[in-house]
């Protein structure tokens, strides 16, 4: 049975969602683990960062290229939802790779939550549009960092090497400013669009996330080969 995780749009001191009340572990976002421990500790000593927002763009990185963005290969179980599940996966998709950065970031003590919105793919395949329905990806994830007294929104789904690939634009985190989904790719073409906002949580808000993939996808989907998977990524 997973927690119900409440959402709110702000941050005031008390709050569901204020920095303080992100910093302790969960059970998606389960900070406290060893394995995830151990991770966000080697990736911080490798990088030598020292302050909250060098930490937190070490992290960002290393979570960004360390898993291959994979949006079909997924399970819905909800224990592959949690960080330690993913930490152990080989390639993931941008919720589970943001429920990962955010606990990495609790590890070492910068408080992390998560944010969704739904984003349209125009430059989505018309074979992933069949497939779909839509163009429309519903629950997209991406982290948002408390850094230097502010919330800072970073998606770290796209990989680097499949951004050179096909010649998107490589999402870059600065610690700075928000690193969301870039409008257009390298040649101009309009890409991500954001489209509706569905808000912060403190935790992985499953059940919610659930309904919306069944009401706009369907209950038949699930794995797919790796061709699919570049697809989607156009």
């Amino acid at each position: 049975m997973t927690p119900t995780t409440e959402r709110r749009s702000g941050a005031t001191p008390g709050s569901p969602l204020a920095p303080e009340a992100c910093l302790g572990s969960t059970w998606f976002i389960d900070s406290d683990d060893p394995g995830v421990r151990e991770f966000a500790r080697r990736v911080i000593d490798e990088a030598g960062a020292t302050s909250d927002r060098e930490r937190a763009v070490a992290l960002f990185l290393a979570v960004r290229d360390g898993w291959r963005y994979d949006p079909y290969n997924t399970s819905m179980d909800p224990g592959a939802f949690r960080a330690s599940s993913v930490l152990a996966s080989e390639r993931n998709w941008c919720v589970p790779k943001s429920v990962l950065l955010a606990a990495a970031c609790r590890a070492v003590g910068i408080p992390a939550r998560l944010g969704f919105a739904d984003v349209r793919n125009h430059l989505q395949s018309e074979k992933l549009r069949e497939s779909m329905g839509t163009d429309l990806f519903v629950f997209h994830g991406y982290a948002e960092m408390w850094i230097d007294g502010a919330w800072r929104k970073a998606s770290s789904a796209f990989n680097k090497e499949l951004c050179e690939r096909f010649g998107t634009k490589v999402l870059e985190f600065d610690g700075v400013n928000d690193a969301l989904m870039h409008p257009f790719d390298e040649s101009g073409n309009r890409h991500m669009e954001y489209v509706n906002q569905r808000g912060s949580f403190a935790d992985l808000p499953l059940d919610e996330m659930l309904a919306a993939f069944a009401e706009v996808y369907g209950a038949d989907w699930g794995t797919s080969d790796e061709a699919v998977v570049d697809d989607a990524f156009r």
